[in-house]
């Protein structure tokens, strides 16, 4: 339970959510005390104890209202039906493996999933809601809006009328579909209107591919981030090839701009925590509200340009709730698991995980002969081959609605 997850709760405690669950099985460290200000507060030290419960009482002296409830135990102990009392599940700061297996748990319990993570100067924001309907009312036009496709994600279901003094009102029901981590954050490429138009594949931000190149990076290499030359040499390989994968033209990936995301891994900065946190968090409040359009599906900050912007991320193939069909399921699970630190927050819940993640969901369990492999070593750019991201997860008895 790092920045970024003290940031999200903060903003879903204020907004008044029936609960939350922190889930983080970490002790606190002298590092943590740095952007993470809940842990600050009080005359003894937090050092040593766990994240979690450091983090529940300042949570808790925000909204008397709110539920605060602490999960200390790992992250790895936790099945699929973990999931299902939860209205929404987000985790932070976590290995690509752990988001790939709590995707995949809240997948199976039709519940929506948030990843994000930041790096410095540098962060992430992904969701999966699976499909996800929302009200928007707004004054109708001169046309008459119609149910419709509006794009290959969002699709206009219902639209219905209403008088309000002068003005005729409508509220238009729309569906997105989505689809899961492992296939958006590396198999899935930009959309048509970014790869038919050379102005917005320049304003693409290089921060996607160096993200991209960091989540398989840390695959190949169990979780650790590039320390040595070596690393930054395979580093930079990977990230190129991303680059190209993604169609974005060779000058955007400038050598400054690989040195400063290098030289960001592993930081914290709160004011990139606060600004992320601020829109996970509304989006999670617009998303159990249904109303307003959610992120769709995955927003990138740069720090280097201030702008966290948003790109529809999709591979080719059918999105929703049909990903969930045994047909499908290799577009759920990798073949290959690995492992890694990392610390995360379920909304209702946050957690962390500093134990290997050594299988796939079966029976509530996690089975290590399933899905089992080995890392296959990296191979020159041309590959699309995606990551396998794994995942893990967060909990709470009996949530009330809202988180």
């Amino acid at each position: 339970m790092r920045g970024l997850a003290h940031e999200v709760a903060k903003n879903l405690v204020l907004a008044g959510v029936g609960s939350i669950t922190l889930l983080d099985g970490s002790p606190v460290t002298e590092v943590d005390l740095g952007c993470q200000f809940f842990l600050s507060q009080g005359d003894e030290s937090p050092v040593g104890q766990n994240r979690a419960e450091a983090a529940s009482h300042a949570l808790r002296k925000l909204n008397p209202r709110v539920q605060v409830h602490v999960d200390g135990e790992n992250i790895t102990a936790k099945g699929p039906s973990y999931f299902a009392a939860y209205d929404v599940v987000i985790a932070t700061d976590l290995d690509p493996d752990a988001f790939n297996i709590i995707n995949t748990a809240t997948r199976i319990n039709g519940r929506p999933f948030y990843a994000a993570g930041t790096h410095g100067m540098y962060g992430f924001i992904f969701s999966d809601l699976i499909e996800h309907d929302y009200v928007i009312e707004r004054e109708a036009g001169n046309v008459a809006t119609t149910p419709r496709q509006e794009s290959r994600t969002r699709a206009i279901m219902d639209v219905k009328t209403k008088t309000q003094g002068s003005k005729s009102m409508e509220s238009v029901t729309k569906r997105e579909l989505y689809s899961t981590w492992y296939l958006a954050s590396d198999a899935a490429v930009l959309p048509a209107e970014y790869t038919k138009s050379k102005r917005r594949l320049k304003s693409v931000t290089p921060a996607l591919s160096c993200l991209r190149a960091l989540w398989e990076f840390k695959q190949l290499q169990g979780g650790r981030l590039p320390s040595n030359r070596d690393d930054l040499k395979l580093f930079t390989q990977i990230a190129t090839q991303k680059h190209k994968a993604l169609s974005l033209p060779s000058e955007t990936l400038r050598p400054e701009f690989l040195r400063s995301f290098l030289q960001n891994l592993g930081g914290e900065i709160a004011p990139v925590t606060a600004i992320l946190g601020g829109q996970l968090a509304q989006d999670v409040i617009n998303v159990l509200g249904q109303s307003q359009q959610p992120i769709q599906n995955t927003v990138i900050f740069d720090g280097t340009t201030m702008e966290a912007l948003m790109y529809p991320l999709h591979p080719e193939l059918d999105l929703g709730a049909s990903l969930l069909s045994v047909s499908n399921a290799g577009a759920l699970m990798p073949s290959t698991v690995g492992a890694g630190p990392g610390a995360g927050l379920g909304a209702v819940n946050m957690a962390t995980h500093d134990a290997p993640l050594y299988g796939a969901y079966t029976n509530d369990t996690m089975q290590p002969a399933l899905y089992q492999g080995q890392v296959q070593p990296y191979q020159a750019p041309n590959t699309a081959g995606a990551p396998g991201p794994s995942s893990q997860q967060a909990d709470h008895q009996n949530p009330a609605p809202g988180l």
